[in-house]
Formats: C-alpha cells, structure tokens, sequence
C-alpha cells in the first residue's frame, strides 16, 4: 500500500506546537506542585494539632491518612 504524503503543518514547522506542549505540560506540573505543597501544609497541620480528647484523636488520625493517600497519589 502506498504511504499518502503529508503535507508539513507550519506550525509545526516553526515549533510553535512543541512551545504549545511544553507550557502545557510545565501547567500541569505547576498545577501538581501547588497541590502537594497545599497537602503538605494540610498534614503539618494536623500533626501540629495536640489533644487528649479521643474522638478527636481519631479524627485528626482520619484526616491525616486522607491527606497522606492524597500525597501518594500526586506522586
């Protein structure tokens, strides 16, 4: 079977897709970096926080495995 010619696209021809790629993918990672810092923060947080009462205990226990499985996932 015979390979049909594509016409080169100026665009890419120029680079301007492969810009358009790399700042979208720089958004992204920009984006993920934002995201983990935030958790990061989230789970100084609660690591911070010091109580006697159970239920409470408990809670922030909750939340920091949240946190933490959120982290992981970002990686």
């Amino acid at each position: 079977m015979a390979k049909a010619s594509k016409k080169p696209d100026p665009a890419e021809a120029s680079g301007l897709v492969n810009e358009e790629q790399r700042r979208a993918a720089e958004l992204v990672r920009a984006t993920r970096e934002r995201q983990r810092q935030g958790l990061n923060l989230q789970r100084e947080n609660i690591l911070s926080q010091r109580t006697s009462n159970p239920n409470r205990r408990s809670a922030l226990e909750a939340a920091l495995a949240q946190v933490e499985s959120q982290i992981e996932a970002l990686v």
